[in-house]
């Protein structure tokens, strides 16, 4: 096959590979069946069939399958190639959200395209992992002045803003935390994540004086039991219903938080079902499943002998492990409820689709022989220290010049030629003074 074509052949027989589809594909079935249960009340409250949110999730999840296989089959050099243009597109449809999006809930994410309410946010994630993939590859070398750190990554900053403005602080945080990782692991200097932990503070502070009632729901967690009616009744209604699950839950279909009681029961909430209909067991088991995931793409990332492919791997990862720990711990009451989706659990269309082009990205590294430099930031002292270094070449030591060997004295009556003689010598006599 010719290497300018943009897809090849579809890779089987891995080890990895099949691990990783095999736990995927358990958990979309596991979403696919609780957005089912969880979009029941909902969808009775609307006067349409009970499987009417779950037939739109099939059909997201089938274009989904059709995202994994091509980027199971992409050429990954071509892709990354590519980022800059991608993130390029990424902030117009951002752009294009802020100009005619579809607002829900106090927020405009979503364009309305008729087929499918496409989410830009999502997809921005994928191109940031992109972005910043190709940013190292071909910037490294430069990326140890924070100026020039800050100069390059442009797109993300803007898309990021773009993405808080609509609001969906959640979302924003993620992209960011993104960036962040992929450059950390490459040796970025420690003080330039000091200064960004610096101005994200800042920056939060403005926010919450800017949008009160935002910061009120950010903050709600901290004081569960006040406010009740208002920016902490999600999070009472949530606890009510992991409470009711106990240790082996309601029975499937059997919750009761879904009939109205808990917003966004589908979405956002939907580890609350789960908890509720299969209790601690069930929740352990989605849990169980994430930590998998993690363990495999660990394992691929460890594989991979090129560079710019394992860094693709660890944004991927951070992406999908840091929306799961946000999700639970948000709905446990461990952090603040931002919106922040459970991967493959949660109904959204562009979200399922993008998570399992993710995904099919990870099979194509667990597949891909190709071989490339580890892109490390020149001059580092970053938060690995030395490890980040290219390591120094190794000389071989010059060999050691023997010393000669000592040998015992030879009497004079042994040396070659000396007359015998019989007895010791006659000392000879010296006068004394």
């Amino acid at each position: 096959m010719s290497e300018g074509r943009l897809l090849k052949p579809f890779e089987r027989g891995g080890v990895l590979g099949r691990a990783l589809l095999g736990i995927t594909a358990a958990m979309v079935t596991l979403g696919t069946i609780f957005v089912a249960s969880a979009s029941e009340g909902e969808a009775a409250a609307a006067g349409t069939s009970v499987f009417a949110i779950m037939v739109r999730d099939v059909a997201y999840l089938a274009l989904g399958g059709v995202a994994f296989y091509l980027a199971a089959r992409v050429r990954l050099d071509r892709l990354v190639k590519s980022a800059p243009a991608l993130t390029y597109v990424g902030i117009g449809l951002l752009v294009a959200v802020r100009l005619v999006g579809t607002s829900s809930n106090g927020g405009t994410r979503w364009l309305n395209l008729k087929v499918i309410q496409l989410q830009p946010s999502e997809l921005f994630k994928l191109f940031t992992i992109l972005f910043v993939a190709w940013l190292i590859e071909r910037h490294h070398r430069e990326l140890g002045d924070w100026r020039r750190v800050l100069t390059l990554s442009w797109p993300i900053l803007a898309g990021g803003l773009l993405v808080v403005a609509e609001p969906d602080l959640g979302t924003a945080s993620v992209v960011f935390c993104l960036a962040l990782v992929m450059l950390w692991v490459v040796g970025l200097p420690r003080r330039f994540f000091v200064g960004v932990g610096v101005v994200a503070v800042a920056g939060f502070v403005a926010f919450m004086k800017v949008k009160p009632y935002s910061a009120q729901r950010l903050t709600a967690f901290l004081h569960p039991n006040a406010n009740l009616l208002t920016s902490g009744y999600q999070l009472f209604q949530s606890k009510i219903g992991l409470g009711a699950g106990g240790l082996t839950g309601l029975g499937l279909g059997h919750s009761r938080e879904k009939y109205g009681l808990l917003p966004n029961a589908h979405t956002d909430f939907i580890f609350t079902v789960i908890g509720e209909e299969l209790g601690l067991v069930g929740t352990l088991c989605v849990l169980a499943l994430f930590v998998a995931f993690l363990v495999t793409a660990v394992r691929i990332a460890q594989r991979s002998a090129h560079g710019t492919h394992r860094l693709i791997v660890v944004g991927i990862t951070t992406w999908i492990m840091v929306e799961a720990v946000i999700n639970v711990a948000s709905v446990v009451g461990w952090w603040a409820v931002t919106g922040v989706p459970l991967p493959f659990f949660s109904y959204g269309g562009t979200a399922l689709i993008v998570e399992l082009f993710a995904v099919g990205l990870l099979y194509n590294v667990a597949h891909d022989r190709a071989r490339g430099p580890d892109p490390v930031v020149a001059d580092s002292t970053g938060p690995r220290g030395r490890a980040h270094r290219p390591p120094r070449p190794r000389v071989a030591p010059a060999p050691r010049r023997r010393a000669p060997e000592r040998r015992a004295p030879v009497a004079r009556s042994e040396r070659p030629g000396a007359r015998a003689s019989h007895g010791p010598a006659p000392r000879r006599y010296r006068p004394e003074g």
